[in-house]
């Protein structure tokens, strides 16, 4: 059910006999509820296994299930995603689809079938849900299939870079690990909290990680390859950050409140992304004890 690493880190954080619902296919419910969305966040690793964190978008359909063990994407929506790098079949693949107006998500493990004509064909291995745990309500705008991505490579976080982080309650974190006995792989999963819950200290993000599910699935994968992408969401602006760095989990730095221990990441290479999706899409709900990080 768990590899090494989601292990040990279970092990350090002293849960004991977790237990979780991981399916090797999609239910129907899954099935249904990627079919309806409008975006999808996923990951996939270049040619030396550094991980990237992409949002991919299209009208509802674009994400079709033509069978319980296999996802469609539209290929125009991965292509739309400039600086990701090129699909190949046998990658690993995590894919996350999340519904802001109602909180709802659900996240799948894959590896790239190939391209055939206009889609992307997936085989999933691992799918499963997660609670709404701090996620906030809100609506996104309507696409604009106009809308071109602007990428801009920074050197350093600029003020700019640094505002947005400080203003972010939203972002997503791309890692992996190794396969082994049917476990592991790629996967992009979400984090949330209120405004300024990101801070940066000495160069690095300073992240706080929350009491959550317990799988441990994003610490487990750092525990094994520190390598991650960030994908640090300004729904106001419809911009973003994409930060690739190392991480560092600080398993004996106590937090407040629901704040288990700390991470950081170094980063190494970033990108602002400009026209991501429409502005002003941020009608955003804070729902007090709600609020927290998927563990």
């Amino acid at each position: 059910m768990f590899h090494p690493g989601e292990l040990q880190a279970q092990q350090k954080a002293g849960y004991q006999q977790v237990k979780a619902a991981l399916y090797p296919y999609m239910p129907e419910q899954h099935s249904l509820f990627y079919q309806g969305l409008q975006t999808f966040y996923i990951t996939v690793q270049d040619g030396s296994g550094y991980p990237f964190a992409a949002l991919i978008q299209g009208s509802p359909g674009f994400i079709t299930t033509p069978d319980e063990s296999h996802l469609s994407l539209q290929r125009s929506a991965v292509d739309a995603v400039p600086y990701l790098p090129a699909l190949k079949e046998g990658m690993a693949f995590g894919g996350l689809g999340i519904d802001f107006s109602n909180r709802r998500r659900n996240r799948v493990n894959a590896v790239v079938e190939g391209f055939s004509g206009d889609r992307l064909r997936l085989h999933v291995q691992e799918s499963f849900g997660n609670c709404p745990q701090y996620i906030q309500r809100r609506a996104l705008h309507a696409l604009d299939p106009r809308r071109s991505l602007q990428i801009e490579t920074l050197n350093s976080l600029d003020a700019d870079a640094r505002y947005l982080i400080s203003a972010a309650d939203t972002f997503f974190v791309a890692s992996h690990a190794p396969r082994q006995n049917g476990v592991g792989g790629a996967d992009i999963s979400h984090r949330g909290g209120l405004p300024g819950f990101i801070t940066l200290r000495e160069g690095k993000l300073f992240i706080p990680d929350y009491s959550g599910n317990r799988y441990m699935n994003t610490l487990g994968n750092l525990m094994l390859e520190p390598r991650c992408a960030l994908l640090i969401m300004d729904f106001h602006q419809g911009a973003a950050l994409h930060i690739q760095g190392r991480a560092e989990i600080l398993w004996d730095t106590q937090g407040e409140g629901r704040v288990e221990r700390f991470w950081t990441v170094e980063p190494e290479r970033i990108l602002r992304l400009r026209q991501l999706l429409p502005a002003a899409g941020t009608d955003v709900e804070y729902a007090g004890s709600t609020l927290t990080a998927e563990g």
